[in-house]
């Protein structure tokens, strides 16, 4: 596949790209909230995913997105990222790694076009599969800290009214 070619340079790339992406992530006004991570580990994520790239878009299938993606995502909520600023970091990922293609590689005839043109459509399908597990991940961490938070609640009502006791603090034995 003379799409390959082009993840190769992707992969040869991935550090330069992931740093030059941590910039404009960090820049634009979509993507504020990822100011509140640590910048090497939004490098070390961009440059997972680009380094990586020929194994996510040909051997890893639905599930290995699935899991990947809503990892990220929980780890997101955590770190107090909104859903709508995951999306908007993921698409500029894309579009950054477009940008970068069109500069660096050089379409000499119909046939790389085709590649190029398979490629993207490779890419596209990665990204959407990743943005629609990262909108399912949120979900289920926001789902999960709800019911912590009404355990928590019903537990404190219990208490106060008697019909359970408060609970001990754990103790650390040495």
């Amino acid at each position: 596949m003379l799409g390959m070619k082009l993840v190769r340079l992707i992969e040869k790339h991935s550090e330069a790209l992931s740093r030059e992406l941590m910039e404009q992530v960090l820049k634009a006004e979509h993507t504020s909230d990822f100011q509140r991570i640590p910048q090497e580990d939004l490098r070390l994520a961009a440059t997972d995913v680009y380094r990586n790239l020929g194994e996510w878009l040909l051997q890893k299938r639905e599930n290995d997105i699935a899991s990947r993606f809503r990892a990220v995502a929980a780890r997101r909520v955590e770190e107090g990222i909104r859903p709508h600023q995951m999306v908007w970091a993921l698409m500029l990922t894309r579009d950054y790694l477009w940008r970068f293609l069109r500069r660096e590689a050089f379409l000499d005839s119909i046939v790389e076009l085709h590649a190029e043109l398979e490629l993207q459509q490779l890419l596209n399908q990665f990204f959407d599969r990743a943005i629609y597990y990262a909108i399912q991940g949120y979900q289920e961490a926001e789902e999960r800290r709800r019911r912590k938070t009404d355990w928590s609640k019903a537990q404190e009502l219990a208490v106060s009214i008697g019909l359970m006791s408060p609970p001990r603090p754990a103790s650390h034995d040495m």
